[in-house]
């Protein structure tokens, strides 16, 4: 039996999942290394600098991949490029675990990177292009949720086997979990076909006469639209404003209110799982209120708001918690609008590419982020952790009502 002649909720549904699923994995794939740096640093000798290098590497190569990785999925289908990427991230896993000195854990950051690069182009085009439209904010939400869960899922996965056995076990068992998915992935590869030609038609009877909708037979043409840019520049900000909350909250939370680290990484891992319930309700949200700039300016408002408190050291210590509770279920309540907002601005048929350098914002952001705020950790400036991860989301904002703007002029 072909996908056309499955009911059509009923797809839906096992699209939704299997792509959740190769997400969550790719999440998953993000944290399997750092987990294993004390093994690694007592095995091969090497310093933090080193161990810190193979995942600056691992994101500077998905950055680049991710927006090479579109065109691909625009030229062969998604479906071949997931599978590859899929593929790769079990190949990583392999080296790390036969790893004999850093330039073996080196080339498997770099196959890493390659393989996570192709999951954002991959997975939107698959979702916008086979959920029926009702069900999009749920698609959006379910995936989004299932990468905070893959974040959650591997350092707990990566010590308990490194304890129990040892670190090449560890990444042994990475390996062999990516294979089941990729085997769940390929016995339900009815599901994950899609047509590019089909996907060209559908760009050409929704077009009609407006040049920025199919913007010609030039396969870079696209990148001189302003929407792909403010989205780009939407995700740099927002991932560069969550890693770097990700990498130092702790210790700013020490500096300025004498929180322990184990308490200040506490904090993280619940706004985290705020992020994942807040995208449950911000499904609902998404499909119940169609301005999605509205709902994420006013999700991000609190958000700033939050940052701004914690930056002011008058938050009572036993409150702390709340806030950044707060802040995890803003970004999560907003993440639904934030995807259908940028659905809105992707031109059709070139969503491959489109999204492939619009999600390359993230990976670069994720590495700029910590960069930055991390001088002024040194510079011993805590406060200013919170002060600038609220000016980037002001920044995120700002973006988001002119890709709303520049997605309704066209």
């Amino acid at each position: 039996m072909t996908v056309a002649q499955l009911s059509g909720r009923a797809s839906d549904v096992r699209v939704i999942g299997l792509l959740s699923l190769a997400h969550g994995s790719s999440h998953f794939f993000h944290l399997i290394l750092p987990p294993m740096f004390p093994w690694l640093k007592a095995e091969f000798a090497l310093n933090y600098v080193e161990l810190g290098f193979l995942m600056t590497l691992f994101f500077v190569v998905s950055c680049a991949v991710q927006a090479a990785s579109g065109f691909l999925v625009d030229r062969i289908g998604a479906r071949p490029v997931l599978f590859a990427g899929v593929g790769l991230l079990v190949l990583a896993a392999l080296i790390y675990s036969q790893g004999n000195g850093y330039f073996m854990f080196a080339l498997a950051a770099v196959i890493a990177g390659c393989g996570n690069g192709i999951f954002h182009p991959v997975d939107y085009t698959l979702i916008n292009h086979k959920v029926s439209p009702p069900n999009l904010p749920y698609a959006y939400s379910l995936h989004g949720i299932t990468g905070y869960l893959g974040w959650a899922a591997a350092p707990v996965f990566m010590v308990a086997i490194a304890e129990l056995a040892n670190w090449r076990i560890a990444f042994l068992a990475a390996a062999a979990l990516e294979a089941l998915v990729l085997l769940i992935l390929w016995l339900n590869k009815a599901y994950l076909l899609d047509s590019v030609q089909e996907r060209k038609i559908q760009a050409h009877a929704g077009s009609g006469s407006s040049d920025n909708q199919t913007p010609g037979q030039n396969p870079f043409a696209f990148l001189k639209l302003p929407a792909v840019w403010l989205c780009w520049i939407f995700f740099f900000f927002s991932m560069a404003a969550t890693t770097s909350l990700q990498s130092f909250s702790p210790s700013a939370l020490l500096k300025i209110y004498q929180l322990p680290i184990t308490d200040g990484s506490y904090f993280i891992t619940l706004m985290s799982l705020g992020s994942a319930g807040g995208m449950l309700l911000g499904a609902y949200v998404a499909a119940r209120f169609k301005s999605s700039e509205i709902v994420v300016s006013v999700c991000l408002t609190v958000s700033v708001i939050m940052s701004l408190l914690l930056a002011s050291a008058w938050i009572p210590v036993n409150l702390i918690i709340v806030l950044f509770i707060v802040i995890g279920l803003g970004l999560g309540i907003a993440a639904p609008s934030r995807d259908l907002m940028i659905r809105a601005a992707t031109p059709l048929g070139i969503s491959g590419r489109v999204y492939g350098i619009v999600y390359s914002g993230i990976d670069l952001g994720a590495a700029v982020g910590p960069f930055i705020f991390g001088i002024f950790m040194d510079a011993d400036l805590p406060r200013l952790l919170f002060v600038g991860v609220a000016l980037f989301q002001m920044m995120i904002i700002f973006t988001a009502f002119k890709v709303v703007n520049q997605a309704r002029a066209s």
